[in-house]
């Protein structure tokens, strides 16, 4: 619990110091990537999710993923793919047991056989702090006029009072991993899939771990090394390749698909739609440097199913370019 304490006391804090006062009306894409630069710093680098590694590897579709969609890598040919695993916070240097490095981030681009490619971002927190970009841009908003010389209740105060979720994302756990590889993954978005016979589905991504979920005790993060994570998936994978499920978490009845601040219940049903299997870890700051996930890169067979999926798209340029 004192990790997502901290997690929150700094965000509130580091928001207000350095997010200027905008109207609703004016925040932009370049605007949102300002506020988290002004939270982080100007490092030449991702606005969040600054310090990762790369793998490559190959999707292999299940036997049933065709049934959900047409979309290329769903059907019965695997293909390669690039993986990041990252920590949270926009600062390239942050120490990998820092309460800031959590939720971790697993960004994934498929390259499809036709040349093209779709991406899919996540990170290990089942959920966001705002239901809508609106909602999102109101707390930035709230945020940049909650400094230390606002008035009592601050803006912040009344926007938390009014929005639970956001406060609940806040002060949420969030453990410390073994490994990159032993953390579940959740697209909080939703996304419309469309099979070759035209059904549709609606549905969330998560990535489940092969070798389980696995947590490190308070005395072990105190001691891990800055670099641990990193220094950690470099031996696993020296051993053995490391594998993810990619499961579909599928609507249910009453289920919002434009709302990313719910999590479904666990009770949902899930289908499976393959394996993720990385083999080779890949040192080149130069590679990751101009590696861009974009979560609206998308195939035929896929669409956006929440609004918010168009608007990340939106600011994600805006932070690559900045970075080259």
């Amino acid at each position: 619990m004192r990790r997502s304490r901290h997690l929150a006391l700094f965000l509130i804090s580091s928001f207000a110091a350095a997010t200027p006062a905008v109207s609703a009306e004016q925040l932009t894409p370049d605007q949102m990537v300002d506020a988290l630069n002004g939270v982080f710093g100007q490092h030449h680098a991702r606005a969040v999710h600054a310090k990762g590694v790369i793998l490559e590897g190959s999707f292999t579709p299940s036997a049933t993923a065709s049934r959900i969609s047409k979309a290329p890598h769903l059907q019965q040919t695997s293909v390669p793919m690039v993986v990041r695993f990252s920590n949270f916070a926009g600062v390239p240097s942050i120490p990998d047991n820092d309460p800031l490095a959590s939720p971790h981030g697993m960004a994934i681009k498929f390259k499809l056989p036709d040349g093209s490619e779709t991406d899919l971002v996540t990170h290990s927190f089942n959920g966001f702090p705002s239901a809508t970009v609106a909602d999102f841009r109101d707390l930035l908003i709230a945020l940049g006029r909650s400094g230390p010389k606002a008035a009592k209740p601050t803006p912040l105060d009344t926007y938390l009072a009014g929005h639970p979720r956001a406060k609940a994302f806040l002060t949420a756990p969030k453990p410390a991993p073994e490994s990159f590889a032993t953390l579940p993954y959740f697209g909080v978005n939703a996304f419309k899939f469309t099979s070759a016979a035209g059904q549709t589905t609606f549905g969330r991504y998560q990535l489940q771990p092969v070798a389980g979920s696995k947590y490190l005790a308070d005395d072990a993060v105190a001691k891990a090394q800055p670099d641990y994570l990193i220094a950690e998936i470099r031996q696993r994978m020296a051993k053995e390749p490391v594998k993810f499920r990619l499961v579909l978490q599928l609507a249910g009845t009453g289920d919002k698909v434009n709302d990313p601040s719910i999590a479904w219940p666990d009770s949902r049903e899930t289908t499976e739609l393959g394996t993720i299997t990385l083999t080779r870890l890949v040192a080149d700051e130069a590679a990751d440097k101009s590696l861009l996930f974009l979560p609206n890169a998308l195939a035929s067979g896929i669409e956006a199913a929440d609004p918010m999926i168009d608007a990340r798209g939106a600011a994600y340029p805006v932070s690559f370019g900045r970075r080259q």
